[in-house]
């Protein structure tokens, strides 16, 4: 009896210490990491982010993850282009610190410092998808886009994997591998063979799963060929009447430059329209090899009806991209739940920046104006972040490194220029001193047939301040200037107007009244002016040693 008992009390306390060592196991276990980015997946085409398109509910997957966590509602970039985007994320800086300023910048392994300290805090690191930064990644596991310098294609796309020699995406079109299939199933396939079957299950992950769409030209998987086809897409009012928004810097003495400046969905850019794309069948053929343009947007169409043939075709082709998307992130979590990853694994899901959907009869980024600079962000983690919860703290892509490397357990390096936000995901408040703007610079003035001046500016929760500069970051009248003119500079070799723009967002959230020379905002554009001027010198962006015409342009209109 009594060796019974002993019996029975020596089974509880195993059985207690292994019942413990696994609660503790579990406490102590790092999550997971996952972070999804889709290229030019802009909040307007979300159902959380409230906009016109919401009714269409684009994104349920999405929007069911982000519901489970935090949305943030002021995420912005500081430079909208894809390969600037992509080295502040892995940099935790600036474009002019990081050394990326435009599509040709690299970003070497010995900067890539995300990945780099992730791995120093035990984390098996692996990336999927487009990378788009020239150099190798420095992830323990990739596979990449190699095609088109980096870009890849959207149908049998090649990808480079670790193991194999790595060459730089600029020196050919067939780098890799060829998948067969549409870019985004290829990449998730990839992205859950590797959870599978080829991660350490040892160690805590971190991968990146970045998809390609909805890039332009967006071409979408041929199953998606009938969704939204008899479905009248709202449109954006600014499309046909673009009040007072811009300045002559954008639109030139008496709309001079309107034909140039800005790619457009109507016919005002006469170097680059939607409508001029879309008739370029072959690529679009592998989507639907039957779409004959001319049935829904002919040329003898009034200008509106042009406009809106040309809107309704260009919002269904990368809104049938985006459903792509979603239905690729809904079989990565259905497979982290069949694994028993779902609830140990932090789910991040953005844009590389945000996209113009015929706003102000724009497309493409690169503009400081809302829809382009606005990043979607949100985060998913039952145990540190309660469901339900939204933030307008202002956060910014240089800040997600920092932000990433503390939920992981560690500390940013000094040289990252962004500030974690850990605690705001954990409270759902800013905390003390937290900052009140963020700060914005696209540097590839005229850049291909899009077209863009070149400007900075300095956002805040209410208001926004624009200065266009309108120079190259070269001065092209210097003999020995060189940049890639391949890429950038080969249509227009030319200065733009200077000028500022100015809007109260509390009152104007759509930017359509410039109201720079409003008297009523003398005093706030001045404060503005002044926050200005200390961020370009706390972030190394004074232009004086490096870019003197630059700086001689903005020391003869600052006071304008």
């Amino acid at each position: 009896m009594i060796h019974k008992t002993i019996a029975t009390v020596a089974l509880f306390v195993v059985a207690s210490a292994t019942s413990f060592a696994q609660k503790s196991t579990k406490t102590n276990q790092k999550p997971n990491i996952i972070y999804i980015m889709s290229d030019d997946h802009t909040t307007q085409a979300f159902g959380i982010y409230g906009s016109r398109l919401a009714k269409l509910n684009p994104t349920p997957t999405l929007d069911k993850i982000a519901n489970e966590g935090i949305i943030f509602d002021n995420c912005f970039v500081n430079n909208s282009i894809c390969t600037p985007s992509r080295a502040s994320i892995m940099s935790g800086q600036y474009s002019q610190a990081n050394g990326v300023l435009d599509l040709e910048g690299e970003l070497p392994m010995d900067r890539q410092y995300l990945p780099i300290e992730l791995k120093k805090l035990g984390y098996q690191t692996a990336l999927v998808g487009k990378w788009h930064l020239h150099d190798q990644p420095n992830f323990d596991y990739y596979n990449v886009l190699t095609q088109h310098g980096g870009q890849g294609s959207y149908f049998d796309p090649y990808l480079t994997e670790t193991g194999t020699p790595y060459e730089n995406p600029d020196a050919g079109d067939k780098i890799g591998k060829q998948y067969k299939g549409h870019s985004s199933d290829v990449i998730t396939d990839i992205s859950i063979n590797w959870l599978k079957n080829k991660r350490d299950k040892n160690k805590p992950f971190v991968l990146f799963h970045q998809f390609k769409a909805p890039h332009d030209n967006f071409e979408y998987a041929p199953r998606y060929k009938e969704y939204l086809e008899d479905t009248e897409i709202p449109e954006p009012a600014s499309m046909y009447y673009n009040g007072n928004n811009g300045s002559i810097a954008t639109r030139g003495a008496n709309d001079s430059l309107i034909h140039v400046i800005g790619s457009s969905v109507s016919k005002r850019n006469t170097i680059r329209s939607q409508g001029m794309m879309l008739w370029n069948k072959s690529s679009l053929k592998n989507s639907d090899p039957n779409f004959d343009p001319a049935k829904k947007i002919r040329d003898d169409m009034s200008p509106n009806a042009y406009t809106h043939a040309t809107y309704q075709e260009y919002l269904k082709r990368y809104l049938r991209c985006v459903k792509g998307v979603d239905d690729n992130v809904a079989r990565l979590v259905e497979f982290l739940k069949k694994e028993g990853l779902y609830e140990n694994t932090i789910i991040v899901y953005t844009g590389d920046q945000g996209f113009m959907l015929g706003e102000h009869d724009y497309i493409d980024k690169r503009w400081m104006y809302e829809e382009s600079m606005r990043m979607p962000f949100f985060v998913r983690y039952p145990e540190k972040i309660k469901a339900g919860q939204r933030t307008n703290a202002i956060i910014n892509n240089t800040d997600f490194a920092p932000t990433l490397i503390e939920l992981a357990g560690g500390k940013a390096p000094k040289q990252m220029q962004g500030h974690s936000f850990k605690t705001i995901l954990e409270t759902g408040k800013e905390p003390a001193g937290w900052q009140q703007s963020t700060y914005y610079r696209y540097w590839m003035h005229m850049a291909h047939a899009h077209a863009n001046p070149a400007h900075f500016g300095l956002r805040t929760k209410k208001y926004k301040l624009i200065f266009f500069y309108g120079k190259f970051w070269v001065d092209t009248k210097d003999p020995k200037a060189e940049w890639n003119k391949k890429s950038w500079g080969n249509l227009f070799e030319m200065d733009t107007p200077a000028a500022w723009e100015f809007y109260d967002l509390s009152k104007d959230p759509e930017e359509m009244n410039n109201a720079y020379n409003d008297p009523a905002y003398k005093d706030v554009i001045y404060n503005l002016k002044q926050q200005l001027l200390e961020k370009r010198k706390e972030l190394k962006e004074e232009d004086g040693a490096k870019f003197p015409h630059i700086q001689k342009v903005i020391d003869e209109h600052w006071n304008d």
